[in-house]
């Protein structure tokens, strides 16, 4: 007889005394959207009841909300720029225990060694980490990262309980031609039983249908309730994003409405350590959620229940017997203030902090391999790689748009004072950019042109280029450029601000350069430091300059992308020219 099994049994029938008891909670029914009065007992790390108990240890909450702990459904643990270790002791305070990773970052720097490096360092955390493999390594056939993932690479993986799955297939054009490679992947995440998370921007009729034949039950990509409200009537649950990046919970807020808020969970994505630490997780976008209108406990739900439920996680999210005792408690609901955590029944955190003496971290070997520790491999960048030879009479410029992923395309005007003064450019918002590859030391480059950065002098570069983390630059001189590189580079990775043949700043990431080894205090002051510097230097208060800058490489997300193969026009997965020469004067977009 199960021992343990039958000891919570008799907790829950009143026959012994349950271990812990939270007397007078209001609980969270995740079932019934609403608010329950009762005591919650627990016993062997488990909830094995609701209602009136006495137990060995009691602690009253005197009438506060008691919350499923809080679930993260599609995150990037890499894009916090800290160890699995720093980010779990830095989001446990704030309520969140489980989170569903996808470590594209790293495998596209290290391949299946990266992946491995990131199970091991997330093993025996008082934060659930599940992982949902890459589907896209590299994101696209137009990328050049430092491995090819193919679907015999990834099914071993399988064999790991934490693996829930295929991570999002962000080559939706490969997925909808019915790409043998990609169709490998869906098939063999069939044979295991296991889900696959989308990645769809912009996809609707019969593409979207396409795409989800194919088993995409996801998508974390809608901006807008029109693409929201189509992807859920074909049938895909919807990830409300609230990241760093890409912020779609105002646009998306009608969604927390009937008949939509059952089919939606929320998500980060990517979200920079300073927001972790200083604002909040998963508990930020509640508390915003609820700030912009949003029923409370239906914001709770989709921040826990629904992820939980969406990913086969019997035994998360919810607040009943028989389910993991992972709870929050909130004084406030419509505040949302986390002051108490508990893991299994333990306090955990209290007042925005772990216990005392208390100690998240992973007993396995701290040591970093290689090919994650030292993923730069290229070679001293000189100012002449910047020199773009081509020649026409008009540049195509690609502009960000604020608070958003994609992006969008500009024609303008190339003239003698344009080449021969880059500061021609800058006052017209316009600066060069360059995607240098960095894994294998091809020599191979992009340049071209960026708008809405804001750079008015020196140069920015980082090696956090998603997806296939080259080192990426952007700066209004040649010099300057070949610097900021440099430095990235002889730090193993990381960002550099410089100016006038300065180094102003810089933050050195050597696991596999896109994460830190220090706190995520620490890493916050640095970074703080940098965009201070950034900003000095013209780039937007309205964007995350590094952050924003990463995604400008990314060829799977629309309009146009930069990369080591030139500029991409997403749609159409074709090389563009950057300089050319116009058929008309009308073609100039002002």
């Amino acid at each position: 007889m199960d021992q343990m099994l039958a000891e919570r049994i008799f907790a829950a029938s009143g026959r012994k005394k349950p271990s812990l008891v939270l007397k007078n909670a209001r609980v969270v029914n995740v079932f019934t959207s609403e608010l329950e009065d009762g005591d919650i007992a627990i016993e062997g790390g488990f909830i094995v009841g609701i209602g009136s108990y006495e137990g060995e240890t009691e602690v009253d909450l005197g009438g506060k909300v008691v919350c499923p702990g809080l679930i993260d459904g599609h995150i990037h643990l890499e894009s916090s720029m800290l160890s699995p270790e720093e980010f779990a002791k830095t989001v446990i305070p704030h309520g969140t225990l489980a989170v569903i990773t996808d470590p594209h970052e790293i495998a596209n720097v290290a391949g299946t060694e990266g992946i491995q490096f990131m199970m091991e360092r997330s093993r025996n955390l008082d934060l659930d980490v599940y992982f949902m493999l890459p589907s896209c390594v590299p994101a696209a056939k137009l990328d050049e990262s430092g491995a090819v993932l193919t679907a015999d690479d990834l099914a071993p993986f399988y064999s790991e309980k934490r693996v829930l799955g295929l991570a999002e297939l962000m080559d939706f054009h490969g997925t909808i031609q019915a790409d043998p490679g990609i169709v490998e992947k869906i098939t063999s995440t069939a044979e295991h039983g296991r889900m696959i998370d989308g990645h769809g921007p912009f996809l609707s009729g019969k593409e979207l249908n396409a795409y989800i034949t194919a088993g995409v039950r996801s998508d974390h990509e809608c901006s807008c309730m029109e693409e929201a409200v189509e992807k859920m009537k074909r049938g895909q649950w919807v990830m409300i994003r609230e990241g760093t990046a890409a912020r779609n919970l105002k646009a998306l807020l009608p969604l927390f409405q009937e008949p939509y808020y059952h089919r939606c969970m929320l998500v980060t994505d990517d979200r920079h350590p300073g927001e972790l630490y200083r604002l909040g997780h998963m508990d930020y976008i509640v508390r915003r959620a609820i700030k912009l209108g949003a029923d409370p406990v239906r914001a709770v739900i989709m921040a826990s229940y629904h992820a939980a439920r969406y990913f086969r996680l019997d035994h998360a999210g919810a607040i009943a017997p028989g389910y993991q005792a992972n709870l929050i408690v909130v004084s406030d609901l419509a505040e949302f203030e986390v002051s108490k955590v508990y893991r299994k029944g333990i306090l955990i955190a209290e007042d925005g902090k772990l216990v005392e003496n208390y100690a998240t971290g992973t007993k396995e070997d701290k040591r970093i391999p290689d090919k994650v520790g030292n993923s730069f491999r290229l070679k001293e960048i000189v100012p002449e790689d910047f020199v773009i030879k081509e020649d026409g009479d008009t540049i195509r410029v690609l502009c960000l748009t604020p608070g958003e992923l994609t992006t969008k395309e500009m024609l303008v005007p190339w003239t003698e004072k344009q080449k021969e003064d880059p500061k021609a450019l800058a006052a017209m918002d316009i600066v060069k950019m360059a995607v240098i590859e960095r894994h294998k030391n091809t020599g191979h480059i992009g340049l071209g042109f960026l708008s809405g950065y804001g750079l008015k002098r020196g140069a920015v570069a980082t090696s956090i280029a998603h997806d296939s983390h080259n080192l990426i630059i952007a700066g209004t001189n040649d010099r300057d450029m070949a610097l900021a590189g440099n430095t990235v580079r002889l730090n193993r990775g990381g960002i550099a601000v410089v100016a006038d043949g300065e180094v102003l700043g810089a933050l050195a990431l050597p696991i596999a350069g896109l994460m830190s080894t220090e706190s995520a205090r620490w890493v916050d002051e640095r970074l703080e430091e940098l965009k201070t510097q950034a900003k000095q230097l013209g780039t937007g208060t309205e964007i995350d300059p590094f952050m924003t800058l990463a995604f400008a490489s990314l060829p799977v997300i629309p309009m146009l992308r930069l990369n080591t193969c030139g500029l991409i026009d997403v749609q159409k997965q074709e090389v563009v020219e950057s300089i050319f020469f116009s058929i008309s004067k009308n073609t100039f977009n002002k």
